[in-house]
């Protein structure tokens, strides 16, 4: 029966729009499961009864005192959320559902024997809290290229802004673009129980997770290859596709990209992106809206941006001392940009005291895939200066190289070279881990986020109150 309608369906049909109603058509029949779904419906009720336990048990429990300096320096270090997903250890780096990064190169399913992870097994993970087979890692990668086919329209709205606009505009366009499609959005307007939020949010962050690759492609070769647009492939998976569909078919390119998405994708909850999507989510706005809201948190120079910012430095740098410099004068170079007030992009991290193992995991595939490449040279040497110059100003609590350092050196050598694009395949990746959390966030039910802010004079009265009485107290 499913042959005889695509074989209806499909008459005028191009070649590249009938796997389109194949799998549009097999969503929808009686045998089609989402496996990752029903694991999670699974899940969800017990969680929803351990937090029930954690307030009823701790919530009357202080997390630690807050400072004033934690609150004029932009809430850092304020234990003020909660998220799921993964977090940031300042000595051993981020985790995964507990799960390092050398652990999930271990542990996770790959597309090559001896591999890199494909992020849909990482995609489970975070969802799920546990390693997926590769059978079920493939149900995912099967699930998101059900899922993935963009309208014309969303081309349409992108040809409509400026040449030179940025890809991350493009970005944040392109997904309100596909917002008008939200199963959340539509749900909540008829009148959905808050037990089932949890459902559409899904729904929804599954569709864009699967749209994002297409959706950043489109961006690429509309910017910089005269918009002339590639398919999909329909047997690649989720990372290996958007490297294909920009332009790239080498498959150390493909490794490359499945790495660069797993190792990207979370951070924790309190950076820029992460936070701002929680925020907005928490007013339950579905996952298109704040998802596009952390993208536009993500382009600034202070976070996503920041990995552009060390290409462009090590360019410099590269052209005043030549391709090829001794460390003395690497070393010359970099105590020369903090003399002129400068900093050394990809280096220091507000959380991490050590060296980020996202960069280091991005190192040892260097030295696998490009061991003589010119500028993968140049940043080992400045692994072995730099923090020993920084360490020598006393003033750095971190002078060790963050993911920033490296990932820019992995895409220049596959020849994706246009340094403005780099932060929207940054911001693809993070959408498995902010999208993840969003979905856990509306089924645990978590409120929206509203922190109380204080004015200058207010604090002024306060502490000059204390302090006054301190003397009458002896």
């Amino acid at each position: 029966m499913l042959a005889q309608a695509v074989g209806r369906i499909g008459l005028g049909l191009g070649t590249q729009s009938l796997p389109v109603v194949v799998n549009a058509l097999r969503r929808f029949s009686s045998d089609g499961v989402d496996e990752l779904k029903k694991a999670l419906s699974e899940l969800i009720p017990e969680q929803q009864e351990r937090l029930k336990a954690l307030k009823k048990n701790y919530g009357g429990k202080s997390l630690g005192e807050v400072t004033v300096d934690m609150a004029i320096g932009g809430m850092r270090g304020i234990p003020g959320m909660l998220w799921e997903t993964s977090l940031l250890d300042p000595e051993e780096g981020i985790r995964f559902r507990g799960l390092s990064i050398p652990d999930l190169q271990a542990q996770l399913p790959s597309a090559v024997p001896g591999g890199q992870p494909i992020p849909e097994g990482l995609l489970w993970l975070l969802l799920t809290g546990k390693v997926p087979t590769k059978e079920q890692a493939a149900s995912v990668t099967e699930e998101l290229r059900e899922r993935s086919h963009l309208g014309p329209h969303v081309l349409k709205v992108l040809n409509s802004l400026p040449d030179d606009a940025h890809p991350m505009s493009q970005l944040s366009v392109g997904v309100m673009a596909l917002q008008s499609g939200s199963h959340f959005a539509a749900a909540y307007t008829r009148g959905t129980h808050k037990s089932k939020y949890w459902e559409t949010v899904y729904e929804d962050s599954m569709d864009l997770i699967a749209k994002l690759p297409q959706l950043a492609a489109m961006i690429y070769r509309r910017t910089y290859k005269g918009g002339v647009q590639i398919h999909p492939h329909h047997t690649l998976d989720w990372a290996a596709n958007l490297a294909y569909m920009m332009g790239y078919e080498d498959a150390g390119c493909h490794e490359m990209m499945r790495m660069y998405q797993t190792i990207h994708s979370d951070h924790e909850g309190g950076n820029v992106s992460a936070h701002t999507t929680h925020l907005v989510g928490s007013a339950l706005s579905d996952p298109y809206l704040s998802y596009a809201a952390g993208m536009n948190g993500l382009a600034g120079p202070l976070h996503g941006l920041a990995n552009q910012e060390v290409l462009r430095w090590l360019k410099d740098l590269t052209a005043k001392l030549g391709p090829h410099p001794e460390k003395d004068a690497v070393r010359k170079y970099v105590e020369d940009t903090l003399a002129s007030g400068k900093v050394v992009p990809g280096y220091g991290h507000a959380v991490l005291r050590k060296t980020d193992p996202r960069y280091t995991c991005q190192r040892e595939f260097a030295q696998k895939y490009m061991p003589d490449y010119p500028l993968f040279k140049l940043v080992s040497n400045l692994y072995e200066v730099v923090p020993e110059v920084l360490g020598k100003t006393g003033k750095i609590k971190n002078p060790w190289p963050n993911v920033d350092a490296h990932s820019g050196v992995l895409l220049q050598y596959y020849g994706i070279t246009e340094e403005n694009y780099y932060t929207v395949l940054f911001g693809v990746s993070r959408a498995l881990g902010v999208l993840a959390q969003g979905v856990w966030s509306r089924a645990l039910g978590l409120p929206i986020e509203r922190p109380k802010s204080m004015t200058m004079g207010t604090l002024e009265k306060r502490f000059a109150a204390a302090a006054a009485a301190a003397p009458a107290a002896k």
